[in-house]
């Protein structure tokens, strides 16, 4: 009988199976098994030969098997085999059954949290009319929530793009007011709550260079960035900038705040992968529930070969674990 929340186990949802997901779960789960409970959702058949796993239909189960080394599986029945590489679509509706149970196990307290391997959206659109365009959505939709907000975090630094996968040339048009007071206001929740910042100081790059040099390279940052962080500093929340993006991330400004919300996606991305490249973690903020994902996709050109890195994995993990722990607390 579990009795603690830290007994819990953390859900880790297979992801496509001809990827790298099921060889770092099981390299992962021999990293932090003596001290996290995990909870591997898929079809074991697919895992990698001679992992030392046990089938159970009891989450509780999960801790007594993780502390002792054998890995716990709720099986979930899929259509195809696993070849490495080769994504296959009987696969995608089991892919799709694993992250709503996962979902459903920590929406229903037998879980604590769930990290989802990568999914090869192709694959789920060909074999089960996959209707999101990625994990986040569909989790979301999950969740009944209409916005959520992508961080990526590693030791170092934390960021969040207000504007994610468009291109350059649509990312005036789509940064609103409404988008940018939105993101600002699930980030803060988010660093209180999930990450026990009391008084969270959030960083916020400009949309242009120089943060529009007074209007000189750009209006937005006049127009509209300052006007929405003024109106929020007035409530309370402590907002650095709008900045420069150029002079925001190196080692001294970085110990001026706790995250940083940048406008568009490679303004985001480019320094947490150049300081983190192998241990970032995809968080995303705003679900009722806590989910972390390795920060990489399913690098089917590696799968099988026993090149696969487990240290994205390791700290999503081990991310979701302390999440947990500041929820609880």
């Amino acid at each position: 009988m579990i009795t603690t929340p830290a007994q819990k186990p953390i859900v880790i949802s297979c992801g496509e199976p001809a990827g790298i997901g099921p060889e770092i779960a099981v390299a992962a789960f021999r990293a932090v098994h003596a001290d996290t409970p995990l909870l591997w959702l898929g079809d074991p058949r697919h895992l990698p030969a001679g992992t030392d796993y046990a089938c159970i239909d009891d989450p509780a189960a999960a801790a007594d098997l993780s502390a002792a080394g054998t890995l716990p599986v709720m099986p979930i029945t899929m259509g195809g085999t696993a070849i490495a590489g080769t994504a296959d679509p009987a696969n995608a509706q089991g892919v799709i059954d694993a992250i709503a149970k996962g979902v459903a196990l920590v929406t229903n307290g037998q879980a604590r949290a769930i990290c989802t391997a990568p999914i090869h959206k192709a694959a789920l659109i060909d074999g089960a009319d996959f209707a999101y365009p990625g994990h986040t959505e569909y989790l979301a939709a999950l969740a009944g929530i209409d916005r959520v907000v992508m961080m990526l975090a590693c030791d170092a630094l934390r960021v969040v793009p207000v504007t994610i996968h468009v291109p350059l040339a649509q990312v005036a048009t789509d940064l609103t007011a409404s988008l940018l007071t939105d993101t600002l206001l699930i980030t803060h929740a988010a660093m209180r709550r999930d990450f026990g910042v009391k008084r969270p100081r959030i960083a916020v790059a400009g949309l242009n260079p120089h943060a529009g040099e007074d209007g000189k390279m750009g209006v937005e940052e006049i127009e509209m960035i300052t006007p929405v962080l003024d109106a929020l500093r007035s409530e309370g929340m402590d907002l650095i900038g709008p900045m420069s993006a150029d002079t925001m991330f190196h080692a001294a400004a970085r110990q001026n705040y706790d995250v940083a919300v940048c406008m568009y996606h490679d303004q985001a991305l480019i320094p947490v992968k150049t300081l983190g490249f192998d241990t970032g973690v995809n968080v995303t903020l705003g679900l009722p529930f806590i989910r972390t994902s390795p920060d990489h996709g399913t690098a089917f050109d590696i799968a099988g070969k026993g090149l696969a890195n487990p240290s994205s994995m390791i700290a999503a993990i081990r991310m979701a674990a302390t999440m947990a722990d500041a929820r609880h607390d």
